[in-house]
């Protein structure tokens, strides 16, 4: 049952996905942590929830006064872990673009190969552009 919660707690974390200079966490480590500090009141409260139409927190939150509260500050905590990592992903043409263009000239687009040579030049990329490849998870 743990690990059906864990799938489960990914997948809704990746529905709630936004905008938000630590590394962020991946889902299955943002599902792994909800497992572990909201699963056994999951289990408990809110086993008939259907997981994939957002009840889950409303669920929740009807039994907060029985719910630790780590389960909420783990949630808000994974919440804008994801959204960073979301948005890094999203900006990293953005940030690193410039970098590609002078670090990468003739590497060949595709199969990650401009991302695998930005990752080869780290030593003179900007900080900017490693930072947003940390956050996005692909450092």
């Amino acid at each position: 049952m743990k690990r059906h919660i864990v799938g489960l707690a990914a997948l809704l974390l990746a529905g709630m996905a936004g905008s938000a200079s630590a590394q962020t966490m991946s889902y299955s480590q943002a599902g792994a942590l909800i497992a572990k500090s909201c699963g056994p009141s999951i289990e408990r409260f809110c086993a008939k929830v259907n997981l994939g139409s957002g009840e889950l927190q409303q669920c929740l939150m009807q039994h907060q006064d029985q719910v630790p509260s780590s389960c909420f500050n783990d949630y808000k905590a994974v919440t804008a872990s994801i959204a960073k990592r979301v948005a890094a992903q999203y900006d990293s043409y953005k940030v690193c673009g410039p970098a590609a263009r002078q670090f990468c000239a003739g590497v060949q687009p595709g199969d990650a190969n401009v991302l695998d040579c930005l990752l080869e030049a780290s030593k003179v990329v900007p900080p900017a552009c490693k930072q947003v490849l940390l956050d996005a998870g692909w450092q």
